[in-house]
């Protein structure tokens, strides 16, 4: 348990480095320049696409003739555009997430092990693919559970423990498991999440928690219209903080895990005893030759 906790302190201090901090920024420097990107290009057609469709279809012709009536007509000329910013918004937000958590959490990990576990040898053969396939069969795993558990949310008290439950499993699976593709064999991989499991499912939940803090600020920018310029990315900066401290929190945990395996594994123990005794020899026969 103490290592638990000592793996949370770590991670939390590892977000101050500037490294951690200029990678929380990504995500806002890549949607920038995707929404510029889109905007530049069909920004145009598509506002005379839905301006189109508006005064084609009877009820928002009809709303469009209210607002001019009630002398609101300056606002109808921006119902298109916000309806176009308000379909594309979350596409935008949710690629830019996924794209950046493909590559942030390699790179969290390899943080970690370069100022603390640079020693480790690297006996794992999952790459990039097999972690993609691993994460996607973790998720659809998960949603299978979270399906087959619906009957059980109409009960108060479960409401509460089986969602959380079993996002914490899907976080642990993941991100445990990109903490340790790279150094961890196949076996050492398994042990580690069997004699693990309860510890690693805590992180998982934490962490969920965490990652559930900016839906509040994504339900403010929805109702406070006027503040989501600031809300939406301020959502997304934290979204990106947390996952980049549940990624330092699992790498930290799973290296020191599968370092402290290895230095009391049979085989470091028979190594070691071998060695000894081949020093013991070697000072028999330097005594024997006095």
């Amino acid at each position: 348990m103490s290592l638990l906790f000592t793996s949370f302190w770590r991670a939390a201090s590892y977000c101050f480095l500037p490294r951690v901090i200029v990678g929380s920024f990504l995500p806002l420097v890549l949607m920038m320049a995707v929404v510029v990107g889109l905007g530049y290009v069909y920004w145009e057609p598509s506002v005379a696409y839905v301006t189109q469709w508006m005064q084609s279809t009877d009820l928002t012709q009809s709303v469009l003739n209210w607002m001019d009536s009630v002398g609101w007509s300056g606002l109808s000329s921006v119902v298109a555009p916000l309806i176009i910013i308000f379909a594309f918004t979350p596409l935008v937000v949710v690629a830019t997430l996924l794209l950046v958590a493909g590559f942030m959490t390699p790179a969290m990990v390899g943080l970690v092990v370069d100022r603390r576990f640079s020693y480790l040898i690297k006996r794992g053969s999952s790459h990039f693919w097999g972690s993609i396939v691993w994460s996607v069969s973790s998720t659809l795993l998960a949603i299978v559970m979270l399906v087959v558990s619906i009957p059980l949310w109409f009960i108060p008290p479960l409401i509460l423990l089986v969602p959380p439950l079993i996002w914490g499993w899907l976080t642990y699976r993941v991100f445990a498991y990109d903490a340790l593709s790279e150094h961890a064999s196949a076996h050492e991989r398994q042990t580690i999440f069997q004699r693990h499991r309860f510890n690693l499912l805590t992180m998982g939940v934490v962490s969920g928690y965490l990652g559930a803090a900016p839906s509040l600020l994504w339900a403010s920018g929805a109702i406070f219209i006027v503040m989501a310029p600031v809300l939406v990315p301020l959502a997304i900066w934290i979204y990106t903080l947390v996952l980049a401290f549940s990624s330092l929190w699992f790498a930290h945990y799973c290296l020191a895990v599968l370092d402290n395996m290895r230095q009391t594994s049979p085989d470091r123990v028979s190594a070691t005893a071998l060695q000894l005794d081949a020093e013991d020899l070697q000072d028999l026969r330097d005594t024997n030759r006095l």
